[in-house]
């Protein structure tokens, strides 16, 4: 069983529904989840914000935030994640937002992605683990967005197993350097 295969089952196994919000994986990170047979019930819904309006208008990501921080950054993906899991029934949500080619006008090098996890507990509903990383991938546009969106899924159980261990508090997990996958 591939690794996307294995996340998709971790979710159907757990009961758990999972909500995206992608900027620039442009929807593959739920279309992977729709790609495994019987686990439709575990995709709640996904919204592809590829715009700083989108993001703003769908998601309720402040202007003054992305003034702040940059389209590309972590604090941007948690703040799509806290808006696609404010319009889901979700208990798990996951966002992206990054730059798979050149053209950044802020600089941001190509293949860097940030990410951002939510994880609701069952019996915490008010209360959600978060977890953000930033990792740059190699390749051309179409390599990074299916290594982002293969990465996205394949650390759920990951911060899952965070979340459990640690379900006293929510916490959030220390920003990773930026790093090369490996293709």
């Amino acid at each position: 069983m591939d690794p996307i295969e294995q996340t998709a089952r971790f979710l159907q196994r757990r009961g758990l529904r999972l909500a995206t919000a992608e900027s620039c994986t442009a929807g593959l990170i739920a279309s992977h989840i729709a790609d495994v047979p019987g686990c439709g019930s575990t995709l709640q819904c996904a919204v592809v914000a590829y715009s700083p309006e989108a993001k703003k208008q769908i998601l309720g990501v402040s202007a003054a935030l992305i003034e702040r921080h940059g389209l590309t950054s972590e604090a941007v993906s948690l703040a799509m994640a806290h808006g696609v899991m404010a319009i889901s029934q979700a208990n798990v949500a996951v966002a992206n937002t990054g730059v798979a080619d050149d053209g950044a006008p802020d600089g941001t090098p190509p293949g860097t992605q940030c990410f951002a996890w939510l994880i609701r507990l069952p019996g915490r509903a008010a209360l959600a683990h978060t977890f953000t990383e930033t990792r740059r991938f190699c390749g051309n546009r179409t390599d990074i967005r299916q290594a982002a969106s293969a990465w996205a899924l394949q650390r759920i159980p990951h911060y899952y197993a965070l979340a459990t261990s640690t379900s006293q508090s929510p916490m959030r997990s220390p920003t990773l350097p930026i790093s090369r996958s490996r293709q």
